[in-house]
């Protein structure tokens, strides 16, 4: 057994999930340690109720949608967000993935979001948000009282779908009404050129492995390595008033083989509320490529009476998250070693003040600043992979240290670290400054 695996496995209290995850596995997802799992039932008679700013795990069946259970008033704004992730090692459709519908108590769809695998139809981890949104424009889902969350599978009887369950992440956020009526459309003018990639030398930042887990980036250049068949995830602090741009770069392969992988970087940007944004998709032939997320504006609350999902999608300040996944197939003509990966982020504009909510969102942070995230940014804290103070233990265990003298420190971290963990409350929801769709930044089935 390496010096890696001894001390990722051989201490106790290191979650099993979280040994996968820092193994960087294909099909290991970091969950919210956090999060009690739940059961979606049959039939809404059944349905768990899910409170609102919570984040739960679940299974998704291979066939037939399950249903979870809102509570709401008749004044907020909900998301609810399921993030699918499929097992590694099987197989994927184009057209799977997940579907997510919010509805309410006469069956009547609020709202309906579906996330596929794509061209490359490579299994990763994949999110859809759908919302029960109160806005003058709709006629339905005003009223207080239950409402429904459903969750199914995109297409379970594709070519080459997974026969198998899923894992699911569910999570739920209330945005509150604004305390004073605001514009009811849309800005018409922002900065719609394509920024300049960001210049400079490219500092190294590992990738995390969930949502909960990503990894803080600010404007720069970060580099990291991918292997086929895993999936990364960062998360970019965006105030009220900044506006957004990411450009990926593959970098060329050392294994020297030759062939072309369509659609092998996927690089997906999704909002505060793991509502899809925008995304990018980067073909591969062994040399260097690039792409870039089409230019977004500046957020602004406004944004949501868009008629253009991505305007739409930049409704909130706070967690930006991108994620990049390398296609399995890539492995079959240029090995499964890892390629190098550059993100180029830029974020800019003036900041400005956001609205006066007439409340609090649940979580109360999801929309607000986290200085915590950006003093990691700052100081270029690790805080992917095994998250926080387990990857420092993982970047112990592969170093050049001796066997006796790692195994010693890496003992004592571990007991800092179990420490700070029972010190700390659990987190409940991020921290944060800063298929067609429908059109409010969430995509339609």
């Amino acid at each position: 057994m390496t010096l890696a695996a001894v001390l990722l496995t051989g201490m106790p209290g290191l979650p099993a999930g979280r040994e996968a995850a820092a193994a960087g596995a294909p099909g290991t997802y970091a969950f919210d340690e956090s999060a009690p799992r739940v059961e979606g039932a049959l039939s809404t008679a059944d349905a768990v109720r899910l409170e609102t700013g919570r984040t739960y795990r679940s299974t998704l069946p291979v066939n037939g949608p399950v249903h979870y259970r809102l509570e709401l008033d008749d004044t907020s704004n909900v998301y609810a967000s399921a993030t699918a992730v499929p097992p590694g090692g099987g197989g994927a459709a184009v057209i799977d993935g997940v579907k997510v519908s919010v509805q309410d108590g006469d069956g009547r769809s609020c709202d309906v979001d579906t996330a596929t695998f794509g061209a490359a139809a490579s299994p990763h981890p994949v999110a859809a948000s759908a919302a029960r949104e109160i806005s003058p424009r709709r006629s339905l889902c005003k009223d207080a009282g239950t409402y429904y969350v459903t969750v199914e599978r995109a297409d379970p009887d594709g070519k080459g779908a997974s026969p198998d369950a899923w894992e699911l992440e569910l999570t739920t956020v209330s945005e509150p009404r604004p305390a004073q009526a605001g514009a009811t459309t849309a800005p018409e003018a922002w900065n719609s050129a394509s920024p300049e990639p960001v210049s400079g030398e490219a500092r190294r930042r590992a990738g995390g492995t969930g949502f909960t887990e990503a990894t803080p980036l600010g404007e720069g250049v970060w580099r990291d390595d991918i292997r086929p068949g895993r999936t990364l995830f960062y998360k970019v602090p965006v105030g009220w008033g900044r506006q957004f741009n990411v450009t990926a770069e593959l970098h060329s392969s050392s294994s020297g083989g030759t062939g072309f992988v369509p659609a092998a970087l996927d690089l997906d940007l999704y909002n505060p509320v793991r509502g899809h944004v925008a995304d990018v998709g980067i073909g591969y032939d062994g040399r260097q490529k690039s792409g870039s997320l089409s230019p977004l504006p500046h957020v602004a609350y406004a944004n949501r009476h868009a008629p253009d999902s991505r305007v739409a999608a930049m409704r909130f300040a706070g967690s930006y998250y991108l994620v990049a996944h390398l296609a399995e197939k890539v492995a079959d003509d240029f090995g499964d070693g890892p390629v190098p990966l550059t993100l180029r982020v830029r974020v800019s504009g003036t900041a400005q003040d956001g609205p006066e909510y007439a409340g609090e969102p649940v979580p109360s942070d999801v929309f607000a600043a986290g200085e915590q995230d950006r003093e990691a940014v700052a100081d270029g804290q690790e805080t992917g992979r095994a998250g926080n103070d387990d990857t420092a233990m993982t970047a112990l265990a592969v170093g050049g240290i001796g066997t006796g003298s790692a195994l010693l420190v890496g003992l004592g971290m571990w007991t800092v670290a179990a420490r700070r963990r029972t010190a700390s409350p659990s987190r409940e929801g991020s921290s944060w400054d800063g298929g067609p769709r429908d059109g409010r930044g969430f995509r339609s089935g």
